[in-house]
């Protein structure tokens, strides 16, 4: 069949980045707020059309999503207002090529602004015979359905009316306007030869209306890309693992840093003071990162050090090691899910290390946080980010007045304690930030957990009125008892569920 041109010509085409909870359990990381990315107009296609990937790449991927149409203009509407402005929905293919999304820097201009790679359609249903909630959307690889979900409360993150409203608040929405609302869990990798059908629909809705199958077939194309005029396109282990989805679906081995969800859980329950018990019981004195305090309160921290070292300012050494694409940027850009990047200032309070834009290229590409023995730039961007930040303080003036950023991925010295890449850092706003050598981090957080289970009987006897003599710790018959009050009350397991990271920390790649 002769292929279908899409049912709409948009002015722009704005894409969201991760709107659906089973995405953010896929990756772990679920945003707080919505955040967008544009495609090109030139990208859009009709069902039946070729998708080409290009020659010496491996990483092309779909995603299905419900589009939205807007009909009327919309400016600074409400979200009851928005879906009024809404005239069709239908189906959506987001594809992206995953070797251009590191250089793309976040915007996706070349991984996803590719000609043929929003493919929309066939059919547009009407917005009017419709619930927002009453959506559902499927994808097929080569006839095997690979994605389906829908667009109830209790699936998507954000309402699709709020994508409305809220880029109504900052543009224009026009007639014709396409809102690609988020792909569910199931994106995946595809390969020349791959037939991709999507489809939205409404089942529950009168009649049933759907936007028929949209197909996609993947063909080999050129690949020449010149060197002389801009990047070439480049893969790693981290983009093949977001590209399948897992680890596993990439033929990636388990990465040896990586800490298992229960140990996370359990690291994220567990108090920093009761940690830091834990290492001095075994000897370790110096493992608490001295002076730093988060920037929100509230904040709870846990990942695996990447580290960065900065120099004692010289105008020399700014000169050649400052500008351009330097070890501070360069640290940022690399920083991985579940990573905590700390920095060594030299306690040096009387400047910026780090800023809103660098926070948020930290964020998006998913760091637990960071923490610095100097100062934050841009402290009120920074932490309405949500990254978790612990620094010495805020101070407005930049790197280069006291620092020269140097090299990453080795041993630092951040707030008076050593820090070696792999190690666990654990932070929260009662004690600020501790330093757990690797090894020892399962047996530390199940004995600190123990500990506080313990502390906890504890202090309710002491607020009953009883002195703290043979109480605390217990000893005698205390002992006895609180072995009672244990057997009837073990200590509860936490769940590994949302502790990737913290605060609502988000991928925004390529979703």
């Amino acid at each position: 069949m002769a292929e279908t041109p899409a049912p709409v010509t948009p002015g722009k085409v704005i894409a969201v980045h991760v709107a659906y909870e089973s995405r953010a359990a896929q990756r772990g990381r679920r945003p707080s707020q919505p955040s967008y990315f544009l495609k090109t107009t030139s990208s859009v296609t009709g069902s039946r059309s070729g998708v080409v990937r290009p020659e010496g790449t491996e990483l092309l991927a779909f995603e299905g999503e419900i589009a939205l149409v807007i009909g009327t203009p919309a400016r600074r509407v409400s979200v009851d207002q928005a879906w009024s402005h809404v005239s069709h929905v239908t189906g959506s293919n987001d594809l992206g090529i995953y070797a251009y999304r590191a250089p793309d820097k976040g915007s996706n201009l070349r991984s996803k602004g590719r000609d043929g790679y929003t493919p929309i359609g066939p059919e547009l249903i009407d917005a009017r015979a419709v619930e927002p909630e009453q959506l559902r959307i499927r994808t097929w690889v080569n006839g095997s359905l690979v994605q389906e979900d829908t667009t109830g409360p209790d699936r998507l993150i954000f309402p699709l009316a709020q994508f409305v409203a809220d880029l109504s608040q900052h543009m224009t929405l026009e007639t014709g306007d396409v809102i690609l609302t988020g792909t569910p869990a199931g994106s995946s990798v595809i390969a020349p030869g791959d037939v991709v059908e999507v489809e939205g629909d409404a089942p529950a809705a009168k009649g049933a209306p759907s936007s028929g199958r949209l197909v996609t077939t993947v063909v080999e194309g050129p690949g020449d890309f010149d060197p002389d005029m801009g990047t070439l396109p480049h893969v790693d282990d981290a983009q093949r693992e977001d590209a399948w989805g897992s680890r596993q679906a990439a033929g990636l081995a388990e990465d040896p840093n990586a800490l298992p969800e229960i140990l996370r859980a359990q690291l994220m329950a567990a108090p920093t003071a009761g940690i830091s018990a834990q290492l001095r019981k075994r000897g370790l004195n110096q493992v608490v990162i001295e002076g730093v305090h988060p920037a929100l309160p509230g904040t709870k921290m846990v990942g695996v050090a990447k580290t960065l070292r900065f120099l004692p300012g010289r105008e020399d050494l700014f000169t050649t090691h400052g500008g351009g694409y330097n070890a501070q940027k360069r640290a940022f850009e690399a920083v991985r899910p579940g990573e905590v990047l700390v920095i060594e200032a030299r306690n040096e309070p009387g400047s910026g290390t780090l800023g809103d834009i660098l926070a948020l290229r930290a964020h998006h590409n998913g760091a637990a946080g960071v923490v610095t023995d100097g100062g934050v730039r841009d402290s009120a961007a920074v932490t309405e980010i949500g990254l978790p930040v612990f620094s010495r303080t805020s101070h407005p003036a930049v790197l280069g007045r006291n620092h020269v950023p140097w090299e990453s991925d080795i041993a630092i010295g951040c707030g008076n304690t050593t820090v070696i890449p792999g190690d666990v850092i654990v932070g929260d706003d009662d004690d600020g930030v501790v330093v757990i050598p690797r090894a020892l981090a399962q047996e530390v957080a199940e004995e600190a957990l123990t500990k506080d289970h313990e502390d906890s009987w504890v202090f309710d006897r002491v607020a009953e009125g009883h002195p703290v003599d043979n109480l605390f710790p217990p000893a005698g018959q205390w002992k006895q008892k609180f072995q009672e009050w244990l057997a009837q009350n073990p200590v509860p397991e936490p769940s590994a569920q949302g502790t990737q990271g913290a605060q609502g920390t988000q991928s925004e790649g390529q979703d």
